[in-house]
């Protein structure tokens, strides 16, 4: 007998949020246990996302619908203001966390595997969910084994609220962990307007674009001598996110403790 995930969606009306209250409402290994959102409270979650009613109600009161609900996993793409407290909140109830909001801090990580640790549930912090994108940070991490010298392009629309994106930050990590801290460029050279070169990390640069008409794309390009590599994932609709995003789901019910990056489940 497949045993039946119960999942509270928080940020249910968001863009995101609606495609993971339709994966999960179409999916027979998951329930929908709660669906929160600051606005359109008393809405049926199927009517939100353009099925048939499901009984669920839109709630406005996140601490209300773990308490009533019992949800065993929240899944959470709001926005990076209320990500931290949303987890600790999660925790607290003994909510496995599955987030796909950025702008955690290494300490906030910390202070959440500890929570997670302590309460003996699983969580996960995924910059990216998409499949695709995990394999372009882990070949661009081999790649920098063999070409040190590399710049991160990024691409997103131009509400994103933080840059550089979660994915580009992953990406940078991975490559300094298999390189050395190398200063690219001329030692000599100098930004005649300012931040023109992009952010610094480890030695190479990170650019964010953000403009209308995008949805994300990321380009990792290395140099070395008469040559380039250049390694690139596009996604073009949020529903791409949703296969890995059940795995997220999946995963955190079968370990103990807080996962940074989706990488960690795909072989």
């Amino acid at each position: 007998m497949i045993e039946v995930i119960k999942v509270a969606v928080i940020g249910a009306a968001g863009r995101m949020g609606r495609e993971v209250v339709k994966l999960v409402l179409q999916d027979p290994e998951l329930e929908l246990a709660a669906a929160v959102n600051r606005s359109g409270a008393g809405t049926d979650a199927g009517t939100l996302v353009g099925l048939p009613e499901c009984g669920v109600l839109v709630t406005d009161d996140i601490e209300m619908a773990f308490a009533e609900s019992k949800p065993q996993v929240m899944v959470d793409f709001t926005i990076p203001q209320y990500a931290f407290a949303h987890t600790e909140l999660a925790i607290r109830y003994g909510v496995r966390p599955v987030m796909g909001v950025t702008g955690f801090t290494t300490e906030q990580i910390e202070q959440l595997d500890k929570q997670c640790q302590d309460k003996g549930i699983g969580g996960l912090i995924a910059p990216n969910f998409s499949i695709g994108a995990i394999l372009m940070m882990r070949f661009a991490a081999q790649a920098a084994k063999h070409m040190p010298n590399v710049e991160i392009i990024e691409y997103h629309g131009d509400q994103k609220l933080d840059a550089p994106s979660g994915t580009a930050i992953k990406t940078a990590e991975l490559i300094a962990a298999n390189r050395e801290e190398l200063r690219q460029g001329n030692p000599n050279e100098e930004e005649t307007i300012e931040g023109s070169r992009g952010g610094y990390y480890n030695g190479f640069r990170i650019h964010s674009v953000r403009l209308p008409g995008v949805f994300a794309q990321q380009e990792v390009v290395f140099g070395d001598f008469g040559q380039t590599l250049k390694i690139r994932h596009d996604s073009y609709e949020r529903a791409g996110y949703m296969p890995g995003v059940k795995i997220g789901v999946q995963k955190v019910m079968e370990y103990t403790g807080l996962i940074y990056g989706f990488d960690h489940f795909i072989d």
